[in-house]
């Protein structure tokens, strides 16, 4: 089943549906991440495809172990796309982790396919956002900006800035918002990130041209400030509460499969 095509359509994507029709294990979702989701794709930019599958029962309990993880890339309509999925089992381990990365990809707008199953863990995602998960947004800014200052390039700058919004925002909201255009509309952030998006448009790994380097590290420091400061007052709960109800998912589902 798919959805949100217009959605696709609107991030400048074509029907990616019928590609994923050659995988080997049912496809639970797939969603479109990366600078896409992140709303400053280039004209070149690569199309990161994520998502979950379904490994059969016997993977799981056979001398014969299934791959947790699967990596597929290709080309379609002169783009290059990058397909990665998870087991149901991994993913649900992974979204107990305080792991940003997965809860971006389960709640991207930009969906390719989708599943009761997709469905049902949505639902469940609010159940494992804890405070804690501003540790994943404030060590994934240190590493892309330490990417920054080695390169001067615009897509790891860009990310240093959409990680800690989308951290702050969380924190402040309960919400995972990884759209930069849209948290710019939520959190206060120097005015130029707007115009390095726009740059951004027009190369992949184009450089940060007439920024003062002075000022955008006092720009970070600030928002890490602000991270440091939401995450403090923020009501999210310390620990996830949706572990037994995770368990039941993957049970029935795989059940329901054998």
């Amino acid at each position: 089943m798919t959805i949100h095509a217009e959605r696709l359509r609107g991030a400048g994507l074509p029907e990616l549906t019928p590609a994923l029709a050659q995988r080997g294990q049912p496809l639970l979702f797939a969603t479109v991440s990366g600078a896409h989701l992140c709303g400053f794709p280039s004209r070149d930019s690569d199309v990161d495809l994520r998502g979950v599958h379904l490994l059969p029962l016997a993977d799981l309990i056979g001398l014969r172990e299934g791959e947790e993880t699967q990596t597929r890339m290709w080309e379609q309509d002169g783009l290059e796309l990058d397909l990665v999925t998870h087991d149901l089992l991994k993913f649900a381990r992974l979204m107990l982790r305080r792991n940003g990365y997965v809860l971006e990809q389960l709640l991207s707008p930009l969906v390719v396919h989708t599943s009761g199953v997709h469905a049902q863990l949505v639902d469940l995602a609010p159940g494992v956002i804890t405070g804690h998960h501003a540790h994943h947004y404030r060590g994934f800014a240190r590493t892309q900006w330490e990417l920054y200052e080695k390169t001067g390039e615009l897509k790891p700058l860009l990310y240093t800035f959409r990680v800690l919004l989308t951290g702050i925002h969380l924190m402040r909201t309960g919400t995972v918002e990884a759209h930069l255009p849209t948290l710019l509309e939520h959190v206060t952030a120097p005015g130029y990130v707007r115009d390095l998006i726009h740059e951004k448009a027009v190369a992949e790994h184009g450089l940060a041209m007439d920024l003062d380097p002075r000022r955008v590290r006092a720009d970070v420091d600030v928002l890490h400030e602000v991270l440091d400061d939401a995450q403090r007052d923020t009501r999210l709960p310390g620990e996830p509460t949706a572990y037994d109800a995770l368990h039941d998912l993957v049970v029935r589902t795989r059940v329901a499969a054998a």
